[in-house]
């Protein structure tokens, strides 16, 4: 058992490392925070989706945003797509499963707001459709993936691709992303009061 440890610890460090290696990437990222930063200057909020995991990592990103990362401040506006058990069985039941995400974007996206889009594979249907409504709503996009992009690269205003087509590695490396960027807009809108 320890060997199969230290093996997965060693997989997590190397996609950690292909992060840190591209300048690409690593400017991607920078790109995300300042999209998810002037949209706060302007009043505008996150909304954050995915499914199963990537689910787990839009409530636990938007959370963020909504209580606090590294310090009291102000909360900001973000809603995690996949809470709701009401509206999720409800649009399921009468829309069906790949609209899941677009008819919550019709209902609380608007030009300037910023969608977190999550899939591992970038090709989860319902991500894709939600990804069509914000293009039409003038809603910013940013898609977090694994290395391929999939369909949501040509979707996405901005498209981090981890450099892995193994999940648990991307999600590890998203769940990092996710919070590199929450402390970035915490510290560009609030690092005032961070001392306070």
């Amino acid at each position: 058992m320890l060997s199969i440890i230290q093996s997965q610890v060693q997989a997590s460090i190397q996609v950690k490392q292909a992060l840190l290696s591209s300048d690409i990437l690593l400017q991607q990222v920078e790109s995300a925070a300042r999209m998810i930063i002037t949209a706060y200057q302007n009043g505008r909020k996150t909304l954050l989706a995915g499914n199963g995991g990537s689910a787990a990592d839009a409530q636990h990103i938007s959370g963020e945003f909504v209580s606090r990362f590294n310090f009291d401040r102000p909360a900001i506006p973000s809603i995690a797509l996949s809470t709701d058990t009401s509206i999720l069985t409800g649009i399921g039941n009468d829309y069906g499963y790949e609209r899941l995400f677009a008819r919550q974007i019709e209902a609380h996206g608007n030009e300037g707001d910023v969608f977190i889009a999550i899939s591992t594979s970038g090709n989860s249907p319902n991500i894709l459709k939600a990804l069509e409504i914000c293009k039409a709503r003038g809603v910013k996009s940013i898609g977090w993936t694994g290395e391929s992009g999939g369909k949501m690269a040509d979707l996405c205003d901005i498209c981090i691709k981890v450099p892995s087509g193994v999940t648990p590695r991307i999600q590890e490396s998203h769940i990092l992303i996710g919070h590199i960027i929450c402390n970035l807009v915490e510290d560009e809108l609030f690092g005032h009061l961070k001392n306070k």
